[in-house]
């Protein structure tokens, strides 16, 4: 039973990522404000992290200077309160599918990013390099398919029409014209550019401030301050900040609780046990479970333009991910190989003594 635990935890993950695209975009559909979401979504995520993080890591949190707070201040500024305002905004545009689609790109674009800033390599005469270099361009076809094209609108699941019109409300609603959902793709892609990036920064800077939960936290803080003077700078409409037992309380309490607190637990605990080559693996699941749910429980219509490209997405993920994977085995045989030759001369040193 415990071998199952990081594939259960895994599948779980997923789940709850499609909880939150669909969810998220009900909460839009209804008219949350994605402004005041993400403030009120963040404020929720620091009230649940920054107790955890003062119980745990009051005795143990390294220095914080002021150059590690402006870089931090900084790094949360692109990757949280800039990515997440984009992708609400893309997702509001789109559908849901769409945005679950786009995020099988986040590990590419983060392989391509690393490698434009010296931190990956890529070798095109060798087998590996050749899988990573076809994945990215995978991807990039599998982005510009859903920008560009939508196609013909299909229904994966007959189960659609016996839900009836109290869950279906968007059933008379006219699908976005062409020019709103290459405005809302755009959104999300550069969103899911933008976190790719955060992603490989966060490398770095956690060489300098090495506690995870103190920075997550501290990040989450500043994204929650930067969050508020974005909403109250776009949102002037008071009603649009007041809080209702709605879609939009469900979802602020669902991404600041669950996604942020459970799903970042269980992703953490799965790397430390498996990796993150066995985490990625399992993300175009989202994909698989927020079409399903999205057809089912929101009436989207999924394009054949959305199924293409996500496809294709998943294609260039697990193009990336499987020269990941050969390379490491390549090296891991070197450095045995290297210890062997090294044990083998100290041998032949000692016997010529």
């Amino acid at each position: 039973m415990d071998a199952c635990k990081p594939y259960i935890a895994s599948i779980l993950i997923q789940l709850t990522y499609t909880g939150f695209y669909v969810i998220s975009k009900a909460a839009f559909d209804k008219g949350v404000s994605t402004y005041v979401f993400i403030f009120y979504r963040q404020a929720t995520a620091s009230v649940l992290l920054a107790p955890i993080a003062m119980i745990f890591e009051r005795k143990n949190s390294p220095p914080l200077t002021c150059a590690i707070a402006l870089k931090l201040f900084l790094h949360a500024l692109l990757g949280i309160t800039w990515s997440l305002n984009l992708y609400n905004i893309g997702l509001k545009y789109t559908s849901a599918s769409v945005a679950s689609a786009a995020t099988n790109s986040v590990p590419v674009f983060t392989f391509f990013l690393a490698l434009l800033l010296g931190l990956e390599t890529i070798k095109m005469k060798s087998l590996s390099g050749i899988s990573k270099a076809l994945g990215v361009t995978l991807c990039l076809i599998g982005v510009l398919t859903i920008a560009f094209y939508r196609g013909p609108h299909i229904h994966p699941l007959s189960l659609h029409g016996h839900f009836g019109h109290s869950i279906n409300y968007k059933a008379n609603t006219p699908p976005p014209s062409m020019a709103t959902w290459i405005k809302g793709s755009f959104f999300v892609i550069s969103a899911n550019i933008t976190w790719s990036l955060w992603i490989v920064l966060q490398g770095k800077l956690l060489k300098e401030y090495p506690s995870k939960l103190l920075f997550t936290t501290i990040q989450c803080l500043f994204s929650t301050f930067q969050s508020l003077l974005v909403a109250m700078a776009f949102e002037r409409d008071a009603s649009k900040w007041r809080l209702h037992l709605d879609m939009g309380l469900v979802a602020i309490l669902y991404c600041g609780f669950v996604v942020t607190g459970v799903s970042f637990y269980l992703q953490s605990w799965c790397i430390e046990k498996k990796g993150p080559v066995f985490m990625a693996i399992f993300t175009p699941l989202a994909f698989v479970f927020t079409m399903i749910c999205s057809t089912i429980f929101l009436g989207e219509m999924i394009y054949l333009g959305s199924v293409i490209g996500g496809v294709l997405m998943v294609g260039g993920l697990y193009g990336v991910l499987w020269g990941k994977i050969r390379e490491n085995m390549h090296c891991d045989v070197s450095i045995e190989d290297g210890e062997a030759c090294m044990q083998e001369k100290e041998t032949t040193r000692v016997q010529s003594i």
